[in-house]
């Protein structure tokens, strides 16, 4: 992380306020997090952009049937490990640009409360302790579900989100050292 550093924070709210826009309605609650993570670029994106396996690095996720190819507007369906308020989810892939990095998914069915969910991830090379590293933005927008306020709906995906990038750090930083030839100090 940077060190109280106003630079990184100005380029991380230059790449939100560029592919993080959610406009919220009254009874929406929306939020971006923020990860970085010590390898590089194409191996964080190359778990990242398949839609088709998060699996991979998503730990609340058993199994993950695609229905078509990996392509805009389709769908996978999700299991859910148990543990969680849900045990399937229905989601369809919006936007895929791997030249920009850029991951856009909407939850379209499944058993749990999240409504009208979509998220934007993207993710951004960077120098982390003088490696090639990433930066990784995940935001979303989601229904307040009735019985909830908006401060335990946010807390509650920030919680998942947290979860599912801090997995993708330890398998990336993994594949990362396995990677790598240069001697390492």
């Amino acid at each position: 992380m940077d060190g109280g550093g106003s630079p990184g924070m100005a380029v991380e709210a230059q790449y939100i306020s560029r592919h993080h826009r959610h406009q919220p309605a009254p009874n929406q609650c929306t939020s971006a997090l923020i990860k970085h993570i010590k390898a590089p670029v194409h191996l964080v994106w190359s778990l990242v952009r398949r839609f088709d396996q998060p699996q991979r690095y998503k730990p609340f996720i058993s199994r993950c049937i695609m229905n078509g190819e990996l392509s805009i507007g389709n769908v996978r369906e999700v299991n859910v490990k148990s543990g969680l308020p849900a045990t399937t989810s229905t989601e369809r892939l919006e936007l895929l640009n791997d030249e920009e990095h850029i991951l856009g998914i909407r939850i379209v069915g499944g058993d749990h409360r999240l409504r009208n969910y979509s998220s934007i991830m993207t993710v951004h090379p960077e120098v982390v302790d003088g490696r090639p590293g990433t930066l990784v933005i995940e935001s979303f927008i989601v229904d307040v579900p009735e019985g909830n306020t908006r401060d335990e709906t946010c807390y509650f995906v920030e919680a998942l989100i947290k979860c599912n990038l801090k997995s993708l750090a330890d398998v990336s930083e993994r594949m990362a050292i396995q990677d790598r030839t240069e001697p390492i100090n």
